[in-house]
């Protein structure tokens, strides 16, 4: 019985070894997201009560979204460039789920730079209000990118796995098996 549940806990959501690694890439993005996140609940909270407070956790907000960039471009370029164009050979491309995943794409690409466009310039002067308007646009990046890796996870992994041929499979493997970090 214990035995049955062990193996249960060690299988994969996914038989395809190329999902299995853009899965795993999306925990190793959750992880890093949570690094900066917690700073921007700081905001979210009250728990920012002084423009000093405020420079702070912008400070830690912009370093570790500046280290997040990469790791995630890595991964959307992954998608972008062999997964999603495989899977649209069998589900469409120019319309339908592949179409509004990309867009996510560029909408979390946006939130995000426009934060870090905005940050540059954060100074003693700037008001806690200010600052906290100015995170906001993290905030809806987190909400944006979590929503979005479910649904990458529940509906085009899930669809890959019952479209994809074998060949296809090997394929995608060989694109995908490279690393997000430098």
């Amino acid at each position: 019985m214990l035995g049955d549940e062990i193996m249960q806990a060690n299988e994969f959501k996914y038989k395809i070894k190329a999902l299995r690694i853009l899965e795993n890439e999306h925990h190793y993005i959750r992880h890093l997201m949570n690094e900066w996140f917690q700073f921007v609940l700081k905001f979210e909270n009250g728990d920012v009560y002084s423009r000093l407070e405020g420079m702070m956790a912008i400070k830690e907000i912009r370093e570790k979204l500046k280290a997040f960039r990469g790791p995630l471009k890595k991964h959307q370029e992954k998608e972008e460039k062999y997964f999603f164009p495989m899977l649209g050979v069998y589900i469409g491309y120019e319309q339908g789920p592949i179409l509004s995943i990309e867009e996510e794409h560029a909408e979390i690409d946006a939130y995000i730079d426009h934060f870090l466009h905005h940050s540059e310039q954060v100074s003693t002067e700037m008001d806690v209000g200010t600052m906290h308007d100015m995170v906001k646009d993290t905030m809806e990046a987190y909400e944006v990118l979590m929503v979005h890796m479910v649904k990458e996870e529940a509906v085009l992994f899930d669809m890959a796995e019952k479209m994809l041929k074998k060949i296809d499979e090997e394929v995608l493997l060989e694109q995908v098996n490279t690393l997000i970090v430098d």
